[in-house]
């Protein structure tokens, strides 16, 4: 007879039952983002059950796994192992979620041999050892030699692109993803880069505009272009000052007193544009209204305004210009204006935006997206995006590896001699840890439709006999030399992959006990 120990709507899966649970979880994930790896990997397109008309195409692992709502443990454990890949370098969250996953199928092969989850993990803590030595063997540094350094990274924004939407187009975003992040000097802070999205003509009309470009106008009747620009950002009410009282009424006896009370609201409204005046600026940038006096007063003092910056551009502009935001206007002295050498109003698509060029953060840039859906353009952003992530991170750490399942075949081979070397249980672990990470190029291989077992066989005996430069040319279906296709890949990004992967996965092998416990209610005490 068993014992009820545990209270009503809590439940508990122990020994095997929690085991089976957590890997079939995390392993289902696994295969769901799975077709979606290498340059021929599938798109998810996800419908938002609440929103009918919200509908999102991606392929990128991060973005699949946070949209969907998940409800085994397991399974949550791998959509932050992707989100952290994501935050971290940016991209690879499609492989690391596999990783894991195969990683814990191979665990639960060994478990069915009786292997102690205990020992799998100590195995994999020496595979995963040798695994980034050998990875470590095997990347290239160029930071040294401008010319190839460019060209690696060239090489690496087509790795990253050939697997996403921009692949038709992957030389022309691979210029403008290098040319952008080679602005920020060595810093991986990309707000300095803008991404404006605009739909309407096709991808390949996008393009890389040095400097800032605010989707605004200026106020009617100013100049179209400034020279030599200095600029008061502010966040500050425009609008007639009205007695901001709630629910206050005035009576009035007659229409004079009422003119009265507009003149003082106008006569306080020019008093504040004369204190901004005061700033001796040629550009005044708010982030709320400006209402027509004030605007009116303003192009009578030379001075061009924008109105309703949006916030994340009045942050963004101050940053590039090196202004303060300011909110109010007593000490001007105090204040730090932002200066560029001009500003105009240019015409992108439809719409009329305002540039500014030659700014104090040299670093600044806009990247114009154009495309024919706001999927498209969504997809796209989220493309750049992870390009331009792993390049400021390679500008940082300059190691490059090679991409087409090279990197994990030589890592696998270290790992699979390290195995010979180890005695006992262990060297099984060892040996599936060297099995999980031959299971990326097999997938590659998978999702272009090849037959994976013969060219991973191929590759696996080249790479074994000393031609560590091979890898999958996955357009032809063959073994090729990655160096001299430029497949190139960086060198944090796979190693954050491999200890990742194995983390997580050891995260869940430790599990025996999985309990379900019943919600908090106003009633319980504790």
């Amino acid at each position: 007879m068993s014992v009820q120990i545990l209270g009503d709507q809590a439940t508990e899966e122990r020994g095997e039952n929690a085991r089976m649970s957590a890997f079939v979880g995390a392993i289902a994930v696994g295969d769901l983002v799975k077709s979606t790896l290498g340059p021929k990997g599938m798109d998810k397109l996800l419908q938002s059950s609440s929103d009918m008309d919200k509908s999102l195409i991606t392929n990128d692992g991060a973005t699949i796994l946070k949209s969907i709502p998940f409800d085994n443990p397991a399974a949550k454990v791998l959509v932050n192992i992707s989100k952290v890949q994501d935050d971290v370098v940016g991209d690879g969250t499609t492989s690391v979620t596999v990783l894991s996953a195969e990683l814990l199928r191979e665990a639960e092969k060994l478990i069915e041999k009786k292997i102690h989850p205990q020992t799998i993990i100590e195995g994999y803590r020496i595979a995963c050892a040798k695994a980034l030595e050998a990875l470590d063997k095997v990347s290239v540094n160029n930071a040294d030699d401008k010319e190839k350094f460019r060209s690696d990274l060239i090489n690496i924004a087509k790795t990253t692109l050939s697997s996403k939407i921009l692949s038709q187009d992957k030389d022309q975003f691979a210029e403008l993803a290098v040319s952008a992040v080679l602005r920020l000097k060595g810093s991986t802070n990309l707000d300095h880069i803008q991404i404006i999205k605009r739909v309407g003509g096709k991808l390949s009309d996008s393009f890389l505009d040095e400097g800032f470009i605010l989707d605004k106008r200026f106020g009617i009747s100013q100049p179209r272009k400034l020279k030599d620009a200095k600029i008061l950002i502010a966040n500050t009410s425009m609008d007639t000052d009205k007695v901001k009282v709630f629910g206050a009424k005035f009576k009035v006896d007659s229409t004079s007193k009422l003119a009265e009370l507009e003149k003082a609201e106008k006569a306080k409204m020019k008093n504040k544009v004369e204190k901004i005046k005061k700033f001796g600026i040629n550009c005044f940038i708010n982030r709320q209204l400006i209402y027509d006096y004030p605007e009116s007063l303003f192009t009578d003092s030379k001075i061009n305004s924008i109105e309703h910056a949006d916030f994340d551009g009045v942050e963004r502009l101050a940053l590039v210009t090196g202004a303060e935001v300011v909110s109010t206007f007593d000490n001007p002295e105090k204040v730090k204006l932002g200066h560029c050498e001009s500003i105009e109003e240019i015409l992108i698509g439809e719409d009329v935006m305002t540039k500014f060029s030659g700014v104090a953060a040299g670093e600044a840039c806009t990247i114009v997206l154009r495309g024919a859906t706001e999927q498209v353009l969504d997809e796209a952003e989220r493309s750049i995006h992870d390009a331009l992530s792993v390049l400021s991170q390679t500008t940082r750490e300059t190691k490059t590896c090679l991409g087409g399942g090279s990197a994990e075949m030589n890592m696998s081979k270290a790992v699979d001699q390290a195995a010979a070397n180890i005695t006992g249980k262990k060297s099984l672990a060892v040996e599936s840890f060297a099995h999980a990470l031959r299971q990326l190029p097999s997938i590659l291989a998978d999702n272009a439709g090849y037959d994976s077992s013969e060219l991973v066989s191929k590759l696996r005996s080249a790479i074994y006999n000393g031609m560590s430069t091979s890898g999958l040319d996955l357009n032809r279906g063959v073994v090729a030399d990655m160096r001299e296709l430029g497949i190139v890949e960086s060198y944090k990004l796979k190693h954050a992959v491999v200890a990742s992967a194995t983390e997580a996965a050891e995260v869940l092998l430790r599990v025996d006990n999985i309990l379900r416990a019943k919600p908090r209610t106003a009633d319980r005490n504790h």
